[in-house]
């Protein structure tokens, strides 16, 4: 028979979503509780999947039905039950929109603040705040409309001289085809048969620009038959209306792509790139305007803030200071307000969330925290660490993912999830203190028991990729080597200039393949075998097999379920209900129809094959091409993973070897890694590891961006940037062997390699 649980713990029973194994476990309260384990074992799960998704179900649940029905929906986690729950607070890494508009200052609340401030003190005064806003009539530059860059046509890209209109000569393909080249195929001073270069000046401003006179052409539809006649209009004014002239952000990324290869970028020439009009722009303090503001360095614009001595703006100035204050507390200080928050890494996206709840006096409540210090040099993890305690003394219980071992060495309790990953994963395999951890033999334990060994034999080299005199962003004019044929590790504080060195190699050396942090699409589609193009490779094996179409094994086309169209679910429209995903009862959730079933390959149909772990599919398959791509999958520790488990339900560390595992099997001999660390146990580190080694024993050149000090220790060469971040960084503070490394006494990540391997 159970005991009763105290009220101060969270008690859950029989936890079963995503791949755990019917957990039971008592989550203490006001504590400071790490959840570790390798990647896939099951940590976002218990942490994200089960107790932040049923708090805030049942949190929600309080609220009337109409209100529910306009917030997000929460399915109920598979769970037997789970009791004493607060309400809870999710800090993750997800993007936070790729709007161009949407920057530091805006995501963080100091932007309205700012324009306060400005409408009260500033002079001459523009107005009120929103004459000081970018986003806001009153405020943007009428140019620009408060972007900042204008988009200028390259003309001459939209047309191929050597051909006729009718062989496609616009070379947009939305002029080119469909019914928009029928304005150009039917205008009857235009001669469709003639190429470009044989056109006189009038028929060419006629084709570029339009008629001097209005000109209507007869378009009949395909469909219905029906004519009828639209105002004919030059390439250029209409490319410009229809795609410059508008927002293009919902149109097709494959679009979306294509019209940005005919157009430029650059700072509009009237506002300078700050989007704001001349009236805010000539509105001053203390000799400074609100673009000032926005391009100084936070660090600086607190110096800055002090000198605001106007009793009604010194009180606004304050509250500025506070946020401020919060973004340097967790190592932001070397960003400005104006910096775009799509350029930012998941981990200064993190931060920034945090600062929102560093100010606040809630207690009592569940923060989530998904991975804090990712992304970050070990002195700046410090900072988050402290910040971590500092909630937890409010009375609150917080909750970390993580694999640093700083992180864990500071937890009130650590509850470990595995052994291994996938299907291999999902148990509770330890709950206890620190000490008591390393007394065991699991996973973490005996990571956390290995020291970190210094390559003392790294490879020797001759020839190398030579950089001079990089400037961008915060580099101070430097000149530096990158070996060839090596592993190299660019390592430094956060704001060092790392990711800005290597910007500026990749754009000296374009044929570098690049493996960045940004997302890969998460659909609920998406899938191992559709992400790596293994999928196109089995349909055709099955199309052959069975002399059909490969359109009968994609969800999306013939083969899809009619009932749930191929995405295994059914969302019924609830009215004031709360909506939730019911499990196709046609197809069982197998997204296929009967007859794209009844076709086999090998004895297994299309679902029963997606249903393999890759490993299985490794076995399974015979050819070439689907072979060579699930061995990359294999090689980066994905073979647990099954050919068609959707995306969407990856943890962070599986999306980065997803992507990495996508690179592999291309030509090339430079690879450029954003932190392939990320999300990563230090088990899983050994297997990166290994990969890069098999990667520069095969000839390639391996570069990436790091701060997890054993992929430091294991490299061949090192590039320290620094000393600090922001304006005070961007020098090259070393470069050289890990060994050598240590002895750089300037160097901060030298001092913390130094102290692990002593």
């Amino acid at each position: 028979m159970r005991q009763n649980r105290k009220d101060d713990a969270i008690e859950i029973v029989g936890a079963a979503e995503n791949n755990l194994k019917h957990i039971d476990l008592t989550i203490p309260k006001g504590k400071l509780v790490v959840f570790v384990g390798v990647s896939g074992s099951g940590k976002s799960s218990l942490a994200f999947d089960t107790i932040a998704v049923e708090s805030s179900r049942q949190w929600q649940a309080s609220y009337p039905l109409y209100l529910r029905n306009k917030m997000p929906h929460y399915e109920r986690p598979t769970v037997e039950y789970i009791q004493n729950l607060t309400p809870s607070i999710v800090v993750d890494q997800k993007p936070m929109g790729t709007n161009a508009r949407s920057t530091v200052g805006t995501a963080t609340d100091v932007a309205p603040l700012i324009r306060l401030l400005f409408s009260r003190v500033g002079y001459p005064s523009a107005g009120g705040a929103t004459a000081y806003s970018f986003n806001h009539p009153l405020g943007m530059c009428p140019t620009c409309t408060g972007l900042g860059v204008c988009l200028e046509l390259n003309e001459d890209s939209l047309f191929d001289h050597e051909k006729t209109i009718r062989q496609g000569a616009i070379c947009f393909s939305q002029f080119s085809g469909g019914w928009q080249s029928r304005l150009y195929l039917g205008n009857p001073f235009l001669d469709q048969d003639k190429k470009l270069k044989d056109f006189n000046d009038e028929e060419w401003e006629i084709l570029r620009y339009g008629t001097k006179e209005p000109l209507k052409i007869e378009l009949t539809s395909n469909n219905t038959g029906k004519s009828d006649k639209v105002d004919y209009e030059g390439v250029i004014p209409r490319f410009r209306r229809l795609y410059l002239n508008r927002d293009i952000s919902k149109l097709k990324k494959s679009l979306k792509n294509e019209i940005m290869s005919f157009v430029q970028t650059s700072p509009c020439t009237v506002c300078k790139g700050t989007g704001l009009n001349p009236n805010a722009l000539a509105s001053k303090i203390n000799n400074y305007n609100i673009a000032d503001y926005y391009d100084m360095q936070v660090s600086d614009l607190l110096s800055i803030l002090q000198n605001v001595n106007k009793p009604i703006g010194k009180s606004i100035a304050m509250q500025i200071a506070d946020s401020l204050n919060n973004m340097v507390e967790v190592g932001l200080g070397y960003l400005t307000l104006s910096r775009r928050t799509d350029t930012l890494s998941g981990g200064e996206i993190q931060r920034l969330k945090m600062i929102r709840h560093l100010g606040s006096n809630l207690s009592n409540i569940t923060y989530i925290f998904d991975e804090p210090t990712a992304g970050l040099h070990p002195d700046d993890a410090k900072r988050i660490a402290a910040l971590l305690l500092k909630l937890r003394d409010k009375h609150n219980l917080v909750l970390v993912v993580e694999h640093s071992r700083s992180m864990i060495e500071i937890a009130d309790e650590v509850i470990e999830l595995g052994p291994q990953a996938g299907n291999h994963g999902g148990h509770l395999v330890f709950q206890g203190t620190v000490e008591s951890l390393k007394r065991t033999d699991t996973q973490t334990a005996q990571a956390l028991r290995e020291p970190v060994i210094v390559n003392r034999s790294p490879r020797t080299w001759r020839d190398k990729f030579p950089i001079e005199n990089a400037t961008i962003n915060n580099l101070k004019d430097i000149s530096v080597s990158i070996p060839k044929g090596v592993l190299t590790v660019v390592s430094g504080v956060a704001g060092s200039g790392k990711s800005s060195l290597m910007r500026e190699f990749v754009t000296r050396y374009p044929d570098a393949i690049v493996i960045n942090q940004k997302p890969i699409g998460t659909s609920s589609r998406s899938t191992p075998a559709t992400y790596t193009g293994t999928m196109d490779e089995i349909r055709k094996l099955f199309a052959k097999e069975n002399g059909v179409g490969p359109e009968w094994f994609s969800s999306n086309s013939k083969g899809a379920c009619p009932v749930c169209n191929g995405t295994g679910e059914i969302k019924p429209d609830v009215a004031f209900a709360d909506a939730v995903a019911i499990t196709c009862e046609e197809c069982g959730g197998g997204r296929f129809n009967p007859k794209a079933l009844s076709y086999k390959y090998i004895g297994k149909n299309i679902k029963e094959v997606l249903a393999l772990t890759i490993n299985q599919a490794l076995d399974f398959f015979s050819e070439k091409k689907i072979v060579t791509r699930l061995q990359s999958l294999h090689d980066v520790g994905l073979g647990y993973m099954t050919l068609g488990q959707s995306t969407s339900t990856f943890s962070g560390g599986e999306n980065q070897r997803l992507k990495l595992a996508s690179e592999l099997h291309k030509k090339g001999n430079i690879y450029v890694l954003d932190e392939p660390s990320t999300g990563l146990h230090n088990q899983d580190i050994k297997r990166l590891v290994d990969l890069f080694n098999q990667l520069v024993n095969q000839g390639n050149t391996v570069i990436i961006v790091e701060h997890r000090l054993e992929m430091i220790a294991l490299a061949d060469w090192v590039i320290d940037l620094g000393p600090v971040g922001g304006k005070e960084g961007g020098r090259l503070v070393f470069s050289g062997t890990p060994a050598d490394l240590t002895e750089c006494e300037e160097s901060v990540t030298a001092h913390y390699l130094k102290s692990l391997t002593e």
